[in-house]
């Protein structure tokens, strides 16, 4: 389905100096509060309802190498990616999708699952397998199992420092498909589906064209009336499924700057409304970084009439997800999922609410929150960064 490239796609980001994230925010608050009233003293524009929240893997991805006593770091306490993680953020009030990554198998399956690569240990002898190398049969026998008269393979995980460890989750699951999602999940919440590739391959039209396929069968035969947002860092793939649909909304994600790639679309903000534009996608998920590195940025997002959401570690401190609250930022994917959506809940509404984008690309608001005092901000706070 797919080859390697020949040269390595993702290249070392250039060094960036640490921010001072506290004086930043503080001063973003300050430009972005809203007035209660006009210099005239006319009334203010029409409130904006707090951001969408969505639950990053369900309930918050498994963190393993993560400091036990830093739990925003530590993300969710339930195995990610699963039925249980997905209902766990559906019954927390607030939350309005659940963000997964979809794979497909060698046999032509949706899969939910991160990783590229899958991992298990058998007689001391630790072994890796490329998921959408595997058939569904052999996916599913890693990890517990639904049938508990059944032995799993032992679940491990590969870190970006290269370790790998034994995975496991204080709530645990099976591995699921992104069928099981649509028949297991509440129908309270809507999907953000992101369509899974591995950076160090090269995919031509037909290989993306035949995974999406797969997936968008799945989709059209189970969604409902259950809204569906579609996303993916690989160009190519955010464009084709836009080609291939016009029913649900296409975001494109991006590191925004923060990380550097061979492919010149992924290294900037203004490359990703540019692709967006050219390609009728419908919003962009950035980098919580690249929002609060390049505020000005959010304005030029909200002229070209897309929707903006975020990701990242910083969205699990509330005073970093009210700030963009004030900044127009739309939705933010979190990994605490219980407290943000709190935390959200009591935010007041801003003023001056953008139109509506074209072509349905916005995600449904939330409920008005209650008033509520703005945040202070505190060093030790804002010191997770990075």
């Amino acid at each position: 389905m797919a080859q390697p490239k020949a040269d390595v796609v993702v290249v070392p980001p250039a060094a960036m100096p640490e921010p001072d994230i506290a004086a930043e925010l503080d001063a973003l608050a300050a430009r972005s509060s809203p007035s209660p009233t006009t210099t005239s003293g006319a009334a203010p524009a029409a409130a904006r309802p707090p951001l969408v929240v969505v639950g990053h893997r369900g309930s918050g991805m498994n963190a393993l190498a993560a400091a036990p006593e830093d739990p925003r770091a530590r993300g969710g306490d339930v195995r990610e990616n699963t039925l249980r993680s997905f209902n766990a953020a559906a019954a927390a009030a607030g939350v309005a999708y659940v963000e997964f990554d979809v794979q497909v198998t060698k046999d032509g399956c949706p899969v939910i699952f991160h990783d590229n690569f899958i991992y298990t240990e058998e007689n001391g002898e630790i072994s890796g397998k490329r998921v959408t190398d595997l058939d569904l049969d052999e996916f599913l026998s890693y990890g517990p199992q639904r049938n508990q008269e059944k032995a799993g393979k032992p679940l491990l995980r590969k870190l970006k420092d290269g370790r790998i460890l034994r995975w496991e989750a204080r709530s645990e699951d099976a591995l699921c498909t992104l069928r099981e999602a649509f028949e297991g999940v509440d129908r309270r919440v809507g999907f953000n589906v992101e369509l899974k590739f591995d950076d160090n391959l090269a995919y031509t039209e037909a290989a993306l064209a035949a995974a999406l396929r797969a997936v968008l069968e799945v989709v059209f035969e189970h969604a409902g009336g259950r809204p569906v947002i579609f996303s993916s860092f690989q160009p190519d793939a955010a464009q084709l499924v836009r080609k291939l649909q016009d029913k649900y909304p296409v975001y494109f994600l991006t590191n925004g700057g923060t990380q550097m790639y061979a492919d010149p679309r992924r290294n900037s903000l203004e490359e990703a409304v540019r692709l967006c534009v050219a390609a009728g996608l419908q919003g962009i998920v950035s980098e919580v970084r690249a929002i609060l590195r390049q505020p000005a940025a959010v304005a030029k997002i909200k002229e070209a009439k897309l929707s903006l959401m975020t990701y990242g570690q910083l969205n699990n401190v509330p005073e970093v997800v009210y700030v963009q609250h004030l900044m127009g930022v739309d939705g933010v994917i979190v990994d605490r999922v219980l407290e943000i959506a709190e935390a959200v809940s009591a935010f007041p509404a801003a003023a001056g609410e953008s139109g509506s984008s074209e072509g349905g690309g916005r995600c449904e608001r939330l409920g008005t929150a209650a008033a509520a005092g703005t945040p202070s901000f505190s060093t030790p706070e804002m010191s997770f960064h990075y």
